[in-house]
């Protein structure tokens, strides 16, 4: 049975195969977490990244990459870029949801056996967090499932906010192919 979990953490301190960066096109680092994470990650993954943007150019919206996690405790980082905040009307829902569902593709992959998701967008991106949230729970759940190397998902929320309206959305969700636990 896949297990999806719900921890109010530092997602750059818990230990998974596969951590998921909420990151910017350029995959050279940015704001937020993915400032934090590029620090800590250490000058392998930033080698790996910066290589990644001369030869693709980055990476585009919606889409994820695969990097070393350096210094991290995982073996790789996932690299999701989702979409800034418009104003609902310019494919931002379906963007952010190709992100989460193109990591956890990306996951599979590698066969990384856990992976730690983020909340994606919602910071200096500005999507709204109930929504995002909504896409994420949804995506994830929709998908895991076919999945065959990928047996655990930790979503990991650093913000009161964020971990309440992750932990009210869960606690409704009743699935009998996946087992929900909230810490």
């Amino acid at each position: 049975m896949k297990k999806v979990h719900l921890i109010q953490a530092d997602i750059t301190a818990f230990a998974v195969h596969a951590i998921v960066n909420s990151a910017n096109k350029s995959l050279l680092g940015g704001g937020g977490l993915d400032y934090v994470i590029h620090k800590k990650a250490g000058p392998l993954m930033k080698e790996e990244c910066v290589r990644l943007n001369q030869e693709k150019g980055g990476c585009p919206t919606g889409q994820a990459e695969v990097t070393t996690a350096g210094n991290l405790p995982a073996k790789y980082l996932i690299h999701a870029v989702g979409p800034r905040w418009l104003d609902g009307e310019h494919n931002e829902p379906q963007l952010l949801c190709d992100a989460y569902s193109n990591a956890l593709f990306k996951a599979n992959e590698i066969h990384a056996l856990t992976v730690s998701f983020p909340c994606i967008s919602t910071g200096v991106y500005g999507f709204p967090p109930q929504k995002a949230a909504e896409i994420a729970i949804g995506t994830i759940l929709s998908m895991l499932p076919q999945y065959d190397h990928v047996a655990e998902v930790f979503f990991i929320c650093r913000e009161d906010e964020n971990y309440l309206i992750y932990k009210n959305i869960l606690s409704n969700i009743d699935d009998p192919n996946i087992q929900i636990l909230i810490s």
